[in-house]
């Protein structure tokens, strides 16, 4: 025990200055050599972006005010003012990807041996918040509401124009053979 004691203060270089309040310096030990297999990243996610869970475990989803397939106009960004459609929502961060908007351009470096290199393009997601819903018929955007119809129905509409944005579901019909 005191052998190892002195060991680990022989590393330790002691002068003058360590004395005054000064952190004492440890000299240079051997590092043990590690070595690491490399890693298929199978999630697109970043290691520090974690979903925010609620009591229970479950990831925290967030209400949207946009649905697949809903046409949108674009309110802030580099694409301002184009008129497109939601194909994709990830409730848990509230982004939407719209069809050729934000789109980004990634280079990608060859992968296997006379393989040549490339460069994709992409559509990346915009917060919900820019995007508001657009009225074909009105050519304007408005900011979407609830009401329930005479015949029980809870739909989503346009403020400023009272358009009926939902469809009634229709029960497909089964045929007969």
């Amino acid at each position: 025990m005191a052998s190892a004691l002195r060991s680990s203060f022989a590393q330790l270089s002691l002068n003058s200055s360590a004395f005054h309040g000064s952190s004492i310096k440890q000299t240079s030990i051997a590092q043990p050599s590690v070595s690491y297999s490399p890693l298929t990243v199978t999630n697109v996610a970043k290691s520090w972006e974690k979903k925010k869970l609620n009591k229970n475990g479950n990831p925290i989803t967030h209400k949207v005010h946009v649905k697949v397939g809903d046409t949108v106009q674009v309110i802030a960004g580099s694409d301002k003012g184009k008129v497109t459609e939601i194909t994709r929502i990830t409730r848990f961060n509230s982004m939407v990807f719209c069809k050729d908007v934000n789109i980004k351009t990634k280079h990608q470096k060859p992968r296997a041996e006379g393989e040549t290199g490339q460069i994709i393009t992409f559509e990346a997601p915009i917060h919900s918040s820019n995007v508001a819903l657009y009225s074909k018929t009105a050519s304007t955007r408005s900011r979407v509401g609830h009401k329930v119809l005479d015949d029980g129905r809870k739909v989503r509409y346009l403020i400023k124009t009272g358009e009926v944005i939902d469809q009634p579901y229709q029960k497909p019909v089964k045929e007969e053979a």
